[in-house]
């Protein structure tokens, strides 16, 4: 069962991994329409992952799923904010003022701010759906993509001279 989470995850991280660089390619030289349907795949992906992985029962999956969609919604705008950040910061990189760059990191810590504070208005919700050890599980499950996604977008984000 180990093994079978593991393979899983690395899947994901490989699946995360390759729309990093398809996605850099395709917002640079293709409408935005192909991008959603990459975050589409990314996000049908990440589910299934979790579904396979979670051994939900018939009556856990129908509590769950919906709360797992709100959070998921919740997710994607401050995923959407942090992309938008990076765009920012690499719009002005190179010329970036003392004034700009107090701005993007003020913005970065209130996004980092705002992960936090969803994990935990969600906490509540899954708690009331499922049993704590799978509540745990899933929470472990986020953040072992989460962790993979942010290595992924780190790696775009050149330091400031």
């Amino acid at each position: 069962m180990k093994r079978k989470v593991v393979s899983n995850l690395l899947a994901v991280a490989l699946i995360i991994t390759f729309v990093g660089f398809v996605g850099s390619a395709l917002a640079q030289d293709t409408p935005a329409d192909n991008m959603e349907i990459v975050k589409e795949k990314v996000r049908a992906d990440k589910k299934l992952f979790i579904a396979t992985n979670m051994a939900l029962t018939e009556s856990e999956a129908k509590a769950f799923w919906p709360v797992y969609e709100a959070y998921q919604a919740e997710l994607g705008k401050l995923r959407d904010r942090d992309s938008n950040l990076i765009d920012e910061f690499a719009g002005n990189f190179g010329t970036i003022s003392d004034d700009a760059a107090k701005k993007l990191l003020d913005d970065s810590l209130s996004i980092d701010s705002g992960y936090l504070k969803l994990r935990q208005s969600y906490l509540a919700k899954f708690r009331d759906v499922l049993p704590e050890t799978k509540v745990a599980r899933y929470y472990q499950f986020e953040n072992k993509i989460e962790a993979v996604l942010r290595y992924e977008q780190a790696k775009r984000i050149p330091l400031i001279q």
